[in-house]
């Protein structure tokens, strides 16, 4: 009886915070590392700053660097919208990522906003809008596809040699999305299993969605798991503080049905469910864009559903679900979360205290990243 009253009471106060204004003051536990921040020096001229990909006022399209006030830096034009950004270690160099079926990607200097030359997709191929770096900076891996096909590449490219294309690895799946660094010696891809012509869908029915494990070296397929549900197409990942890889997808099923947005993967193990009632997931409208772990939670995004949720990793259980239109970003800065949105609001919290939101004048898209300062 006890734990019926306690889901019940969940359930309420989910729904009361739905219906809730997000404009929140800073108390508690944010205030204290707001306080702590202050004195350390860690203020919003000399923290972590944001980059990401944004729509500019005009109608035109940008990589932007910011403040944690969401203040730009520096702004580079690109030609068409972006989506994902790999930062190397160290910072020297940072990527933006044409949207799927994407045709270019953009290096720079994210200390000085200079741009580099514009890298094309390759004949025949597309970009799927992110890639990641090695841990020692020298290569860049990116999601690919054979546009034909939609079979999955990652491409290599070397950074000590202007970003020349040194290999392939292939045979993985089709329709791979985000890659991330299991460890220094593993990637893990989201493979979506969706093949495309442009942006439409041609094999629901048939798709095969897995989270896939590669030799960072070889391209050797290490390990793979898989969903019983094949509508839902893996989609973005992120690695959590206890290195699992957590996994958002985009349910490819009935628009009046839900199914979990949101997996934990160890290594040897099956992907697990993290834990929400049907009305839960039909929140977040069939979608999940970002994903950040802090302190045992998980934070994940929805800008089509125009919320975001909190779960605590261990148990599963989804702790807090609130509005954030066109909610976007989101990454880890000294023991916060910071959440973009396509409005403009950056919003800072962390588990325990429901934070506060500022106004930036940056209209942010689906994913960011954070220099180090």
């Amino acid at each position: 009886m006890q734990q019926m009253v306690t889901d019940l009471t969940r359930r309420a106060l989910l729904k009361k915070a739905l219906g809730a204004a997000i404009f929140l003051p800073a108390t508690g536990l944010l205030s204290a590392c707001v306080s702590a921040g202050a004195g350390s020096g860690k203020t919003a001229a000399n923290g972590d700053r944001i980059i990401g990909c944004s729509r500019t006022p005009a109608g035109q399209f940008a990589v932007v660097v910011a403040d944690q006030l969401g203040q730009p830096i520096h702004q580079i034009a690109l030609p068409e919208r972006g989506h994902g950004v790999a930062i190397q270690p160290g910072g020297g160099l940072a990527v933006a990522f044409a949207r799927r079926p994407g045709s270019y990607m953009q290096a720079f200097r994210p200390d000085t906003g200079e741009a580099l030359p514009l890298r094309k997709a390759d004949d025949g191929r597309h970009y799927y809008g992110h890639g990641t770096f090695s841990a020692d900076g020298r290569y860049l891996f990116t999601t690919e596809g054979v546009s034909a096909t939609s079979q999955g590449v990652i491409g290599v490219y070397d950074t000590t040699a202007d970003l020349q294309k040194v290999a392939e690895y292939t045979h993985f799946g089709i329709g791979p999305h985000e890659v991330v660094l299991a460890d220094e010696h593993t990637l893990a891809i989201g493979v979506g299993g969706v093949h495309t012509r442009g942006r439409e869908a041609l094999n629901l029915e048939t798709m095969q969605p897995a989270l896939v494990y590669l030799n960072i070296r070889t391209g050797t397929v290490l390990e793979q798991a898989v969903l019983t549900d094949k509508r839902l197409s893996i989609r973005h990942l992120a690695v959590t503080d206890t290195g699992e890889i957590a996994c958002g997808q985009q349910y490819r099923g009935l628009p009046d049905q839900a199914a979990p947005l949101v997996h934990l993967h160890q290594r040897g193990g099956a992907l697990r469910p993290l834990l929400g009632e049907t009305e839960d997931w039909m929140h977040f409208n069939h979608y999940i864009a970002s994903i950040a772990s802090l302190d045992g939670f998980l934070l994940a995004t929805s800008p089509r559903g125009n919320c975001y949720g909190i779960w605590h990793e261990a148990s599963g259980e989804l702790v807090d679900l609130r509005p954030l239109t066109d909610a976007s970003g989101v990454a880890v800065s000294q023991g916060q979360w910071l959440v973009g949105s396509g409005a403009g609001k950056i919003l800072t919290r962390t588990p325990a205290d429901a934070g506060h939101i500022a106004q930036s004048a940056v209209m942010w898209d689906n994913h960011w990243n954070l220099l180090l300062s």
